[in-house]
């Protein structure tokens, strides 16, 4: 990949807090080369209390073509958007932004569409189904709504905080499609299970559910890039299971993401 930087490159940056796991700003930035967009995408490491100064001085900067979210700031930037999408602003959570014309942000989130993505890619076809989710944050909630959005039969979500895993529950029944329903760390039963944590992503981390009550049927999707192989999926391709990576996720919404920013998708 070569890329001959300018001052007309177009620059874009993805916020987090850690940042120095993601993959995009290689990825990004070689999708933009390959659509001859002269564009950068670059890490910006920020905490929760700066973040708002952050998109402030964000929003003054003329060369600045957007910014991707990355955890833990999906919701922060949501606060922050004078506009979302329909799904965005259904889990109130965003991954990207880019600038209105008539000025303040944008947002949308695809998390959930290149998790769908990853597993049907893998050969998984959701229609019909009963997934278990673990984590309703901003990832989690996306991938959610993205699988009732598919045609799960039903969803079972398991979190810590049982009032944010309650509340999720209750917006999807809303929507007349799936059931959602409260969930546990145990996989039995199920014929797809989702990741949607950061829980094996240190050395020593619990595994998200309980692996020895996974049946070699059940497809095991993570959302986990670093590392590559979570330790949820070292444990499910041990029991014959088959997978979807974090990397694949990302990769089946990478092209989404430069839609997007560059609005050639159906919101521009």
């Amino acid at each position: 990949m070569n890329i001959d930087l300018s001052g007309a490159t177009r620059l874009y940056i993805i916020v987090g807090d850690p940042i120095a796991q993601v993959k995009s700003p290689a990825g990004m930035t070689a999708a933009f080369l390959s659509r001859n967009h002269d564009g950068i995408l670059v890490p910006v490491q920020v905490g929760t209390g700066d973040l708002g100064d952050l998109l402030a001085v964000s929003g003054k900067l003329k060369n600045l073509g957007g910014v991707v979210v990355t955890v833990p700031h999906k919701f922060g930037c949501f606060s922050h958007c004078a506009e979302a999408s329909d799904r965005a602003a259904f889990i109130g959570s965003v991954n990207i932004m880019r600038q209105r014309p008539e000025g303040g942000w944008y947002g949308d989130i695809v998390d959930g569409l290149g998790f769908v993505g990853a597993a049907v890619n893998a050969g998984f076809d959701p229609a019909g189904k009963r997934a278990l989710l673990v984590g309703a944050g901003g990832a989690g909630s996306a991938i959610a709504l993205a699988l009732i959005d598919a045609g799960v039969a039903e969803l079972a979500i398991h979190d810590a905080d049982g009032a944010r895993r309650d509340a999720l529950v209750s917006r999807l029944n809303t929507l007349g499609k799936g059931r959602a329903v409260a969930g546990s760390t145990d996989p039995a039963g199920y014929d797809l299970v989702a990741n949607a944590t950061p829980m094996g992503m240190k050395e020593g981390d619990p595994l998200p559910v309980d692996v020895s009550r996974l049946a070699s049927a059940t497809h095991v999707g993570c959302v986990i890039t670093q590392p590559a192989v979570s330790p949820l999926i070292a444990a499910a391709r041990a029991a014959g299971c088959p997978t979807s990576t974090g990397t694949e996720m990302y990769f089946a919404l990478q092209e989404k993401m430069v839609d997007f920013l560059l609005h050639s998708d159906s919101n521009a």
